[in-house]
């Protein structure tokens, strides 16, 4: 009798452990997941802002429904509990390469170059993503009338 009572704590403790386990694995990708959902909804909110500011008069501060020239994000939109977020080249934005911004702000404004039609605005998130290594990443492919997410990780 004793070795059946100490091979059914045994396999109790075994059960319990891996349930852990699990449970951990789960909240770990959820959370992530969550994360990134929420970049997505705050990159969508300044890609609005974005296509806002192409559609507004140049006499009024906005692109005048030709580029995004002159276009900044105020300090509200360069970082929140989500993560935080800043404008990138097409070259960043297509090599997955880049890393979390160590200074958000020396990259918060798009250059007058009178050429700007399309613009790309990253998210890094506070969650490490699904390589285990890097945080949570998405970017917004933003012009005059379409925006498209594209998660790197």
């Amino acid at each position: 009798m004793g070795q059946q009572q100490l091979l059914l704590i045994v396999l109790a403790v075994i059960i319990v452990g891996l349930s852990v386990v699990v449970g951990f694995t789960l909240f770990r990708t959820n959370s992530a997941n969550m994360n990134r959902n929420a970049i997505i909804n705050d990159l969508n909110n300044l890609a609005s802002k974005a296509q806002r500011h192409y559609k507004v008069s140049r006499f009024l501060g906005g692109g005048g429904g030709t580029n995004f020239d002159g276009l900044q994000l105020s300090p509200g939109d360069q970082s929140n509990n989500n993560g935080e977020y800043r404008f990138m080249s097409l070259a960043e934005a297509t090599t997955k390469a880049a890393s979390a911004p160590v200074a958000v702000e020396a990259n918060t404004l798009i250059p007058a170059s009178s050429s700007t039609t399309t613009i790309y605005i990253v998210g890094f998130g506070t969650e490490v993503g699904d390589d285990n290594i890097k945080l949570v990443q998405v970017y917004v492919t933003v012009t005059s009338n379409s925006v498209t997410a594209s998660v790197v990780n």
